[in-house]
């Protein structure tokens, strides 16, 4: 079909027009009827999320997507794009993609009255089709809608009456395409209002032109409810000209948040083969963003980005790398120590309530990668409460006895896998917990949920750990006087 080259060739071919929202309608509906996915790539939304989003294109709305950061709304966005028809016929040269058989532009008009069915097509393709906008203070009419070019007014000599003189803006160019604005709410609600007809007509206004150009759009909006009070507001007539509003939200459970940084986060190959990292760090990975959308120091209403989690692994594999590289190895396992390169991710995406900041943003972070470890223990192992019967913790005794006859017990945090795994393995009331407890853990993993042992020991007050430069010293809580 894209070889077609002029009106006349197009319909011969028996092309038909159609809006893009019936497009979007057709191509999800041929989608659904296949058993084919219709939005690649979107996780932990199947019964929730996506459902609406179909509803809302079955019923050819305008659609505002209302979510926190980092839940996927932009990318549900440019899913859309793959619901379109790959290729659109335009008339060659037109600023509007005009479609050939009904043009709304001077140009595409004139172009169709002077050489009929010889007026030259040209293709789109779908991944041109999307434009998007971010809503900032700062936009205005003429960037999204138009304005005057006195400039081309000048070069064609035509008066300021004349509709050849005005220059387009982004809704304009993007007829007949999916066109999203981010952040709805951060656009002034003057620039707001100037999109009411657009959504309910289809017709602009430019300066003192009447012009109806019968727009054809998708839109999609995007908005932060947190935004509703902290910076600005949908007015309600534009509001009321969206179809449909759709929640979305955080993952549900650390198997789809594991599932959506396993797919987001960018590990090179070569890396992946070199570093093993057991399955409890991943889940650790995952539990500090369930830990942080319950924090006391943090504000969640601001969300706690599905991002924290995806930079922090990167952050955990670049750390055990850090250390490769360093100890000459060719392959090594990620360590607990390795959590502490998570930091950074942790810090740069909350938001500190007033408890917080007297805490300190790295104080945070160590609470929360604290109350993750915590979290999983009791889950892998068993809830250690301070009041407990006889005997009830034997196992654990056990362990912070050995501390008590091996004081000083030191982990280097750059030592070689062979030293590191012989100090690990030394503390042999380690190998008897993780027989009663965890049994059928992967050989590969067994050092790693040891030392987790270790560290969950301190959460809970059992043992003491001191770090130096170079690594961690151990000890019964006894010899520091708790």
């Amino acid at each position: 079909m894209n070889k077609i080259k002029t009106l006349g060739e197009l319909k011969a071919a028996g092309y038909s027009t159609q809006s893009i929202k019936a497009e979007l309608r057709k191509n999800l509906i041929e989608k659904l009827q296949a058993n084919e996915p219709a939005f690649e790539g979107i996780i932990g939304y199947d019964s929730t999320v996506l459902p609406q989003l179909e509803r809302a294109i079955l019923s050819q709305h305008n659609i505002n997507l209302l979510g926190l950061r980092g839940q996927a709304k932009t990318r549900l966005a440019r899913g859309l794009v793959n619901l379109l028809d790959e290729w659109m016929p335009i008339i060659d040269g037109s600023e509007v993609n005009d479609d050939p058989f009904e043009p709304i532009s001077n140009f595409g008009i004139e172009k169709v009255k002077e050489l009929g069915d010889k007026t030259p097509i040209a293709w789109i393709h779908r991944s041109q089709r999307f434009f998007e906008k971010l809503a900032t203070p700062d936009v205005t009419v003429a960037d999204l809608i138009g304005d005057v070019d006195p400039i081309k007014a000048a070069n064609l000599k035509l008066s300021y009456a004349d509709e050849r003189v005005i220059h387009y803006g982004m809704i304009p160019r993007a007829n007949r395409c999916i066109f999203v604005i981010n952040e709805l709410p951060d656009l002034q609600a003057r620039i707001q209002v100037a999109l009411f007809n657009i959504l309910q007509e289809g017709d602009i206004q430019i300066r003192g032109f009447q012009i109806r150009l019968n727009l054809d759009l998708q839109f999609i909006f995007t908005a932060n409810p947190e935004d509703y009070t902290n910076r600005g507001s949908i007015v309600t007539p534009l509001k009321d000209r969206i179809g449909s509003q759709i929640l979305t939200h955080y993952p549900i459970n650390r198997d789809i948040a594991r599932a959506i940084t396993t797919q987001e986060s960018k590990i090179n190959e070569t890396l992946i083969e070199k570093i093993h990292v057991p399955e409890l760090v991943k889940i650790l990975i995952e539990q500090i963003s369930f830990e942080a959308r319950t924090s006391e120091f943090i504000d969640v209403k601001s969300g706690i980005s599905a991002r924290m989690a995806i930079t922090a692994y990167e952050n955990l594999m670049s750390s055990a790398e850090l250390r490769l590289i360093k100890s000459g190895e060719k392959s090594t396992t990620v360590r607990m120590n390795d959590l502490l390169g998570v930091i950074p991710a942790i810090t740069g995406k909350v938001e500190l309530v007033y408890e917080g900041e007297q805490e300190g943003s790295e104080e945070v972070a160590l609470l929360l990668i604290g109350s993750a470890i915590k979290t999983l223990f009791a889950e892998y192992f068993m809830e250690i409460k301070k009041l407990a019967k006889p005997g009830e913790y034997e196992s654990f005794d056990q362990l912070t006895e050995w501390f008590i006859n091996n004081p000083g017990f030191e982990l280097i945090n750059e030592s070689k896998n062979e030293e590191f795994n012989a100090a690990i393995n030394s503390i042999t009331p380690l190998t008897d917990i993780l027989e009663k407890f965890q049994s059928n853990l992967p050989e590969a993993d067994k050092i790693f949920v040891k030392e987790f042992v270790l560290w969950a020991m301190v959460e809970y007050k059992k043992l003491a750990k001191k770090k130096f430069d170079e690594g961690y010293e151990f000890e019964d809580t006894i010899m520091q006087g708790y």
